[in-house]
């Protein structure tokens, strides 16, 4: 069967993660995703740390491939006239357009969405940017460290108590959270413009992203206005939902809020006489003295290995997950079933497993469709599809308005 997006022409001007990976699920989603890059690239190029691979791999940036795979690359000096020229031809012909330049560089380039939509009136017009296009905060750039965990109150609801020091967030997370929310935008607005033959405007930002992924807590801090407490493990409030270390130095995570879970677990890691102290029969009890109840779940699992506490917690029905490092998670049986690290096969370097998008399809030919571009890859192709002639191309790439794969 056809992919969803067929017949759907993306023109993105962005660069970083965020909106790229948007750009990239796109993609796999079967649009063709023209992704113009200026003249010396998107900066993210090039800045993966090498992978630990057989050294005709070694040199390929994966980080770089995973945000931008399948596209095709026109490079496009956007500071000059024939450049905005070709630019402004490319989005006259697409159904969207996606950047995450801020308002006043949209303004600057032609490319807000008033502007856009004098050059196509029923294009889909989005904007992915770090705290919104309007407001006290609109002007300022915004990575997800700062705008995605920094001001969304992520940061300080992760530290370990209250004084805990503020956690580093891994690569990019923000990035791909927001690039998930960016995408349901684009597709929304994509239907409405179908609809009306109107051209849509949307955006998200990584700062709107982030708050909604904590939406649990808002729900209550935005009405309250409370200070949210972080709480350190001996101070959670029940020791059925908490974190353990096993006898390995591998964790677990236990996640039972029913009361009846108390007896349960404690008859499963062999620690009934908990049960039979006075102080610990109810949940007040048990929060009053969290402390000595860490300690001892925690001198209780010290004796057998988290794989080993794994199997006995199937056998008795507990709810629990493992602590995985990435690196187990690459071999993990269950990502296997789910295909999560799918092939992708590359004329420069082969074949290579990279990651899928969280979404399937039965009997639809939705995921990787290849590599990232190289920079100016697919420049003349583009133009030519555009309806420039091979003399035009030349001239543009003679005058530097445009780049090529050299």
């Amino acid at each position: 069967m056809a992919a969803p997006l067929d017949n759907v022409t993306v023109i993105e001007i962005d660069n970083w993660m965020a909106s790229p990976s948007a750009g990239a699920i796109l993609s796999d989603l079967g649009a063709d995703v023209i992704k113009i890059e200026p003249l010396s690239g998107d900066p993210m190029r090039n800045m993966g740390r090498p992978a630990k691979v057989s050294e005709d791999k070694k040199d390929f940036d994966f980080q770089f491939d995973v945000s931008n795979r399948g596209k095709r690359s026109i490079a496009i000096d956007l500071e000059s006239e024939a450049g905005m020229e070709v630019a402004l031809s490319l989005i006259a012909g697409a159904d969207v357009f996606m950047c995450n330049l801020l308002r006043h560089r949209q303004e600057k380039f032609g490319l807000d969405p008033e502007s856009v939509k004098e050059v196509n009136s029923n294009i889909v017009h989005a904007t992915l940017t770090g705290y919104g296009t309007h407001g006290p905060e609109a002007h300022r750039p915004g990575y997800d460290v700062t705008a995605f965990f920094g001001r969304s109150g992520l940061y300080d609801a992760m530290r370990e108590g209250e004084t805990g020091t503020v956690p580093m967030a891994r690569p990019a997370q923000g990035d791909h959270t927001t690039g998930l929310a960016f995408v349901a935008a684009i597709l929304a607005a994509l239907r409405l413009a179908e609809q009306s033959g109107e051209a849509q405007v949307v955006e998200t930002s990584l700062y709107e992203t982030a708050i909604w992924t904590q939406a649990t807590d808002y729900a209550i801090t935005a009405v309250d206005l409370a200070p949210l407490r972080p709480r350190a493990r001996e101070n959670m409030i029940i020791p059925t939902a908490n974190r353990y270390p096993c006898g390995d130095g591998k964790w677990i995570v236990l996640n039972m809020p029913e009361e009846s879970a108390w007896a349960k677990l404690c008859r499963v890691i062999e620690r009934e006489d908990l049960l039979a102290d006075e102080r610990l029969q109810d949940i007040r009890g048990r929060f009053q003295h969290m402390p000595e109840l860490v300690a001892a779940i925690d001198q209780a699992l010290s004796h057998r290995s988290r794989d080993e506490w794994g199997e006995i917690f199937d056998a008795n029905s507990i709810i629990w997950g493992p602590v995985l490092g990435l690196h187990e998670v690459a071999s993990d049986p269950q990502a296997e079933a789910l295909n999560v690290f799918p092939t992708v096969h590359s004329e420069q370097i082969g074949s290579y497993r990279t990651v899928a998008v969280p979404m399937r399809f039965t009997d639809v030919d939705v995921g990787p469709k290849g590599p990232a571009p190289m920079l100016g890859q697919h420049t003349r192709e583009i133009l030519a599809e555009a309806g420039h002639d091979p003399e035009k191309i030349q001239s543009l790439v003679e005058r530097g308005a445009i780049g090529e794969l050299s």
